[in-house]
């Protein structure tokens, strides 16, 4: 599976761990929560992503020297960060739907159903 995820370069895995699925993770987290939070719609996720992608990518090339354009690995951190950042979204408009109409939903999860 070496090269499909990470690149081949010495520290591959190592740069895919910390920098795509950790920091990237983080990051995308953080964005998706922060989308939720001003009650923005989800489709704006997108194109902040594939910033944050961008940015992502370009730190593996800028400290690890992996390929800059490899559309494959773009690719790969793009549904990740993706992932990540509509699963805070979900999570955080899920506590303030529970939050902001209490007397109407209550959390269950990762979404939100009517009391009873």
């Amino acid at each position: 599976m070496d090269g499909v995820l990470w690149s081949d370069s010495p520290y591959g895995l190592f740069t895919f761990i910390l920098l795509t699925l950790i920091l990237g993770g983080l990051g995308a987290w953080a964005t998706g929560r922060a989308m939720a939070q001003t009650w923005r719609p989800i489709p704006m996720l997108l194109p902040y992503m594939v910033l944050l992608t961008a940015g992502v990518r370009f730190l593996h090339y800028a400290l690890y020297g992996e390929p800059l354009l490899s559309l494959q690995h773009f690719i790969i951190a793009f549904v990740w960060l993706l992932i990540v950042a509509v699963l805070g979204y979900r999570y955080k408009r899920a506590a303030q739907m529970a939050t902001q109409y209490s007397w109407a939903y209550e959390s269950a999860g990762l979404n939100w159903r009517a009391k009873a």
